[in-house]
């Protein structure tokens, strides 16, 4: 399961900017997830919430925002929704996809934070 490895980067990612801010707790960690990345969004949150328990996230939310799969369309001449994630074409007219315009992403996009310091007994060792 690489959702867990995924989990402990975006860890990694969040203690980051904690210690760029100079200090805080994260409470919540928002995600933009399309289905074309390749990260089931039910085992990222099985993982995260594992992931999280002896780190100084523990107790954090994990938000996604699933992403719709859109592609340019050569036929309508514009962007518009897929299919489904079988069929990558235009849902209006059935051309195929010339371009997937969004639906590969896995970006985090927000961090929730409230003041106070880690504890030092929290901090995740390597």
């Amino acid at each position: 399961m690489h959702e867990l490895s995924i989990a402990l980067s975006m860890i990694d990612v969040a203690v980051a900017e904690v210690e760029r801010q100079g200090g805080g707790r994260v409470v919540a960690l928002h995600l933009r997830l399309g289905p074309l990345s390749g990260v089931i969004p039910g085992a990222l949150l099985g993982a995260w919430d594992l992931a999280c328990e002896s780190s100084p996230l523990a107790g954090c939310r994990l938000l996604i925002e699933n992403v719709p799969i859109s592609i340019d369309c050569p036929s309508c001449g514009c962007e518009r929704p897929a299919r489904s994630i079988q069929e990558i074409c235009c849902a209006v007219c059935g051309s195929p996809a010339s371009r997937v315009v969004s639906g590969r992403e896995m970006d985090v996009i927000a961090l929730e934070m409230i003041d106070g310091e880690i504890p030092s007994s929290e901090q995740i060792t390597t």
